[in-house]
Formats: C-alpha cells, structure tokens, sequence
C-alpha cells in the first residue's frame, strides 16, 4: 500500500488562485460592451501577432493562448482582439496581491494572475483554509469585479489541479483523507508535463488514470520519460514536498508553454517565443526586482523527448538573443518541438563583476 502523504504534509493548507482569463476579463470590465462577445488580448496580424488569452466566448470556438492571431481569426470570425496594456494589468495584479497578504505572509507568485498561498496555522476565518479561498474570491469580486478559481489542498501540486477543477469562477478542495480517492481516479493527463504526446504514449501503455500509473515502477517510468518519469511517479500518489516559498533567494526565473500537438512550423514556435518572453519579464520584475541576471537561456523538448538547452551571457532581459537562441538550437534538429521554455539565470551583486555579457555568435531568425 502506498503512503500518499507524509505526516508533515498532512498539516498543511495551501490554496491555490488562479484569476479566469486575466487580461480578457479586465478589458470586459472595463469595456462591459464586450460582455458575451468572444474576446481575446494579444499582437497584430500583421506581425506574427500571437494571442496572450482570450475568454471563454472566444475558447469555445477552439482559440487559445500562444496561438498566432491569424489562425485564431479564421476559427472564430467575429473574434474582438484587443492590444496587450501590461501596465493595467500590473496594476491590478498588484492589488490582488494586496488581498493575499492580509490573509498569510507565506505568498509565492507564479505569474500577475496566480499565486500559492500557505494557510497553515492562519486565524483568520477560523483557521479554515476553505473559508479563507471563499473570503479572498469574495474581496477580489467585491473590490476589482473579477472573478477567481480556487484549489484548496493539502500540497502546492494538488492545489493547482483543484483550482482548475470548477474553472471558471469556482472552487474545489481536497481534504488530506480524500487525496488518495481523488488521486487513484485523476486522468494522467491532468497531471503536469504531461501533454498529448505523453498522454498518447501512456494510453498505448493502457495507462489512463493514476492508480493505472501506480502499477509502474519509478524505474520504468524514468526509462521511458526521463527525469519526467520520478515526477509522473510522485505525482500519481499525490506526493509533493515542496513548501510554499515567498521569500526564496531565487537562482533562475523561467516560463514554458507545452504545445496541445506537436509543432513543425517555426513560426509558430517563434510566436510562442514573443508570449513567453512577455511572461517572463513580468515574472523578472515581480519576483526578482533586485536580481542581476548573468545569462539567459532556451529550452527546446522535441517531439522524441530529447532536450536542447542553449544560453549566452546577459546582463539584462533581450528577446533578440532569445531568437537567436532559439535559432541555433531549432536548426540542428528535424524533430518537431514539444514544449518550448526560456529564463535567466540570476547572481548576486558581489558576483556581477565575473558576468561575461558578450554575446556568442548566432545567427538571427529570418
């Protein structure tokens, strides 16, 4: 019989928020208009423009985040797109994050529209976690008229899943004694890294839920998926050690988008690129402000798992070396790409002095 939690975790309250279609919903609030309309925020057509999200109006027609805006028009005509304004989103992230902390200190930021949050103890709203997610979905509709899903769980991996379980404007909790019932029937393709390749090459296995995944030894699993296959181990009976970090001393800071198929076209994969170096400055200002960044980085998975990982020295945020980084890495491989990544490595102030901040010689995409 497995042991699902370990007793520390048992004590644990984590919530996860997760604000529904951020940058979509703050631009129907402010533009009421648009409400029931299908809506979605990102670049122009007209150069490589890509869609950073869109509500679910727009979703039901099949357009997704990461999308070029060009094909996310011929599959919903009528599709209002709106430019990016980061600055109010910014805004209201930040008034968000506000909320959060009149409830706990112990608040780690994924991104401007998520964050973990670490209940543990709290005697706010009787030390319940439950009551708590209710209280802060409550604030943010009271005082911004968005709305927030909520997961309500033992650990920061369970959180997550719950959170996306009543999407949009809904919540969901696991309590300790019902993780391994809710875990034992979980879709392996609701657990994370694992996308429709994986999920595919799992159900030819006649792999379909997690208690199907418990029946593999971790030593199969990292045969067949790589380092992939300890976290598919773990994940399958709900483990995860990991504590909320509000306060971390960080050493790198990266985002990465796992694509729904396959992708071939590297246009595509370009205008994946330009949404993720978006994320990830945001992610630089508000989780490492002060952080000097010595380098920066590509992650490229390809479709057979293999992983290419390229950097240069950098002393500052560039997207054209992130093309460029993609490029040189991109070009050596015929495989089509399955997840696409990039971050920054960051030092301290005493070592900015050893950063190399030359720059390798790449060259650019056409």
């Amino acid at each position: 019989m497995d042991i699902f939690l370990p007793r520390h975790e048992m004590t644990r309250k984590i919530i996860h928020i997760d604000m529904d279609c951020f940058y979509a919903a703050i631009e129907i609030r402010d533009n009421p208009s648009l409400a029931d309309k299908p809506v979605a925020v990102g670049g122009p057509q007209n150069a490589r423009g890509v869609i950073c999200t869109s509500n679910y109006a727009a979703r039901q027609y099949g357009v997704r985040s990461a999308m070029p805006v060009s094909r996310a028009v011929r599959l919903c005509k009528h599709l209002i797109i709106l430019p990016v304004n980061m600055q109010k989103y910014k805004q209201v992230a930040q008034r968000l994050h506000q909320i959060f902390r009149e409830y706990t200190h112990k608040v780690e930021p994924l991104a401007l529209d998520e964050a973990y949050l670490d209940v543990t103890g709290s005697p706010y709203c009787k030390g319940s976690a439950t009551l708590i997610a209710q209280a802060i979905r409550q604030k943010i509709l009271d005082t911004e008229q968005l709305t927030a899903s909520a997961g309500v769980a033992p650990n920061k991996l369970l959180a997550k899943i719950a959170s996306g379980w009543k999407k949009p404007n809904g919540m969901f909790v696991i309590k300790p004694e019902q993780v391994e019932s809710f875990i034992r029937t979980l879709p392996v393709a609701e657990l994370f890294g694992v996308g429709k390749v994986t999920a595919e090459k799992l159900h030819r296995m006649g792999i379909q839920t997690c208690l199907d995944l418990q029946s593999l030894p971790v030593a199969v699993l990292t045969e067949k998926f790589g380092k992939l296959g300890q976290h598919l181990h773990d994940q399958c009976r709900g483990i995860d050690h990991r504590p909320v970090m509000a306060d971390r001393e960080r050493k790198s800071l990266s985002v990465e988008h796992t694509f729904p198929s396959d992708v071939k076209d590297k246009s595509v994969c370009l205008g994946a690129l330009k949404v993720l170096y978006e994320k990830l400055c945001i992610r630089v200002r508000d989780n490492a402000p002060d952080g000097h960044i010595k380098n920066q980085f590509v992650k490229i998975k390809f479709s057979n798992f293999r992983q290419a990982s390229v950097e240069c020295g950098a002393s500052e945020l560039n997207f054209a070396q992130f093309e460029a980084l993609f490029d040189s890495a991109f070009v050596k491989s015929d495989l089509p790409v399955r997840l696409l990544g990039l971050g920054v490595h960051l030092c301290d102030k005493d070592q900015m002095q050893f950063v190399q901040t030359t720059f390798p010689a790449l060259s650019m995409p056409g």
